[in-house]
């Protein structure tokens, strides 16, 4: 008995250890950053900013010698957007004085901090005014998940892989984004490239940037888009 529990053992410790760099299933922690929008495809919406702070997991679907793919969910209870806010003032200096009247937009297009003064002509009146626009920020508050996602691993026996990624989900803010007249409930969708760098055989770092867009596939009266270039670093682990 004793002689045949030393001869398993001795199996077991003899047992070649998986040549892949590859888990069954990960978890991990996430941080995206996209510092201005534009149209890059679908959205309209300029200067822009995201932040997204959140976690991940991901299940092994199956694993070749080209590479291995894998289910990925991401969940974001921190997903902030940035808007430019354009603070509009006139005020008429003749043929009497008025004003100022204020407005506050949020602009499809950037803000820019000008100022001036102008006139026109109803009838045999001419109307002077000045005006000025000023400039400033809001972030909103929102959270995310995309419950739909995949992840190829290419050169999976080797400690540094590249990876194709691509997901979809939909954010909810505390507020209409990236207008007024737009949506508090956005469909979201991203796909991109990046690298994965394995420290051990359970722990790694990925580093990715991608194509990110908001919509609210007008479901509201108005449906601009965001398109971000969105930069991502997560830190993974497991089994």
């Amino acid at each position: 008995m004793l002689l045949a529990l030393s001869a398993v053992a001795a199996l077991a410790q003899a047992a070649p250890e998986s040549p892949y760099y590859s888990r069954v299933n990960t978890f991990g922690f996430l941080a995206g950053y996209s510092n201005d929008s534009s149209h890059m495809l679908l959205g309209v919406a300029e200067n822009r900013k995201l932040l997204n702070i959140g976690a991940m997991y991901s299940r092994r679907l199956f694993q070749t010698r080209a590479g291995n793919l894998q289910y990925d969910l991401e969940i974001l209870p921190v997903a902030l957007e940035s808007d430019p806010i354009d603070h509009y003032s006139m005020s008429f200096t003749a043929p009497v004085v008025e004003g100022p009247f204020t407005q506050t937009l949020t602009p499809v297009a950037p803000c820019h901090n000008s100022s001036g003064a102008g006139s026109y002509q109803i009838g045999d009146t001419t109307y002077d005014y000045t005006y000025s626009n000023s400039c400033a920020r809001r972030w909103t508050i929102g959270e995310g998940i995309s419950p739909i996602g995949l992840q190829w691993n290419f050169r999976t026996r080797h400690k540094l892989q590249p990876i194709v990624l691509g997901h979809g989900g939909y954010m909810y803010s505390t507020q209409p984004i990236p207008t007024t007249d737009a949506g508090s409930f956005n469909f979201t969708f991203d796909f991109g490239l990046g690298l994965e760098l394995y420290r051990t055989k359970s722990r790694s770092i990925r580093v990715d940037y991608r194509y990110h867009h908001i919509s609210d596939h007008y479901t509201s009266a108005a449906n601009p888009g965001i398109d971000n270039g969105l930069a991502t670093v997560t830190y993974t682990f497991g089994r």
